[in-house]
């Protein structure tokens, strides 16, 4: 990890929060994102000498307003003055922006801003861009790669989010039971995706893009506040725990990855785990089943096991073909896939994921698994195959070292006697 590479942590794990205050502040997706860089262009200035402020997000929200209204400022010097009249009947617009700031308990923000970029007239597509890149602060080149299409196309997906929030005249306020409902889909949605983008992090960036997880499930936990009776917040909140409880244990001090079956988990979080185990059986006393409870039941499964070997991987595989009737999915057939390796072998598995190629062509981790299945097989020519492309896949070090070591496994087997 860089010296600096604490800042980048830092600033995102700040993004979602301070994002949402500085929206709320001024009303407009622009200004907030603006101000925001702005913030975070002085921090990497300011913090490599001075540390890291306090409260790092309290510190982007204060620094992030004043520079936008400086621009405001500036802004209105050039603009041409109204008539008198009008200007004699305006009220101190800056001074009820301060008070909104300094009366502010910005931490509860996010939530509202998942809800606006949930907006009911945006298409799906349109609402998950937006989200990753107001919320997640992902680049559009990234949000463009998630999406399979062309940046520019991106660009302007993301462009028609925000000029469709602002006509509609959205109220950048905590919707009402009504529109929560409403949304409440599309917003689980979106907190996972915030959890994911911390999850996915790897080596070095995984203690500090952690704070995106720790924020999702912060999220989780203020829908269920909101929905005490909905089972599948409580699999959502359930899923986030049970999988951020390994955190700790994913990682080895080099930052190469650690499979599961190999991890410390004594080094899994105890109190994590056991919150998570306890909200995914009272979710499924409420017999409505879905897909996130579904997922945090398969967590569960291996949360609950002392040793890989004490892995219930039958039910396992149960649950992945249940998954797979409510989220039809290549990933999830994927997934499946590897639970049937333990049960059934690599062959049935092989059988599972071949159907996938096409679909799968351009993901990392189904290169990576048919190479596991067929050098489980005996098929080294084809694994190295697979595994030549899992590495040209790869999107971190951390994947491609993992690859890699397949690699040398083969490569030390060719060269025995």
């Amino acid at each position: 990890m860089s010296d600096l590479a604490w800042i980048d942590g830092a600033l995102a794990a700040a993004r979602p929060q301070a994002m949402a205050a500085l929206l709320r502040y001024f009303r407009d997706l622009d200004i907030a994102e603006e101000a925001f860089q702005e913030a975070s262009l002085r921090a990497l200035r300011n913090w490599p000498d001075k540390g890291p402020p306090r409260d790092p997000t309290a510190w982007l929200i204060f620094v992030g307003r004043n520079a936008a209204l400086d621009s405001v400022r500036r802004k209105a010097r050039e603009a041409p003055l109204p008539q008198e009249v009008l200007i004699s009947d305006l009220e101190d617009a800056e001074a009820d922006l301060a008070e909104r700031l300094d009366g502010a308990n910005y931490r509860d923000d996010v939530l509202r801003l998942l809800f606006i970029c949930c907006h009911p007239d945006l298409p799906a597509t349109q609402q998950i861009a937006m989200a990753l890149r107001i919320v997640c602060g992902l680049s559009v080149a990234e949000i463009a790669r998630a999406f399979l299409v062309g940046e520019s196309a991106m660009e302007q997906r993301i462009t028609r989010a925000k000029a469709r929030v602002a006509r509609a005249g959205t109220p950048f306020e905590t919707p009402g039971a009504v529109e929560r409902s409403e949304r409440l889909a599309a917003v689980m949605a979106m907190v996972y995706l915030l959890f994911n983008e911390g999850y996915s992090a790897s080596g070095g960036e995984a203690p500090l893009r952690s704070g995106l997880c720790d924020e999702a499930i912060r999220l989780g936990r203020l829908l269920l506040r909101l929905f005490p009776a909905e089972p599948e917040v409580m699999g959502l909140t359930a899923l986030m725990l049970l999988q951020h409880a390994r955190v700790q244990a994913r990682y080895d001090a080099e930052g190469a990855i650690i499979l599961m079956e190999d991890q410390d988990r004594t080094r899994w979080n105890g109190p994590m785990i056991a919150e998570g185990l306890a909200l995914i059986d009272k979710a499924v006393r409420h017999r409505q089943p879905g897909a996130y409870q579904i997922q945090a039941a398969i967590a569960a499964l291996h949360a609950r096991a002392p040793r890989p070997a004490d892995t219930d991987w039958p039910q396992i595989a149960g649950l992945y073909r249940a998954l797979e009737h409510h989220m039809p999915s290549p990933v999830v057939t994927l997934n499946q896939a590897v639970a049937v390796s333990k049960t059934e072998g690599a062959e049935a598995a092989l059988a599972l994921i071949e159907p996938l190629a096409e679909r799968l062509a351009a993901y990392f981790h189904f290169h990576g698994v048919r190479g596991a299945m067929l050098l489980e097989l005996g098929r080294s020519a084809e694994a190295r195959e697979a595994f030549d492309r899992a590495i040209s896949l790869a999107r971190t070090p951390a994947e491609a070292a993992h690859i890699r070591q397949h690699i040398d496994r083969l490569q030390a087997d060719a060269a025995q006697p």
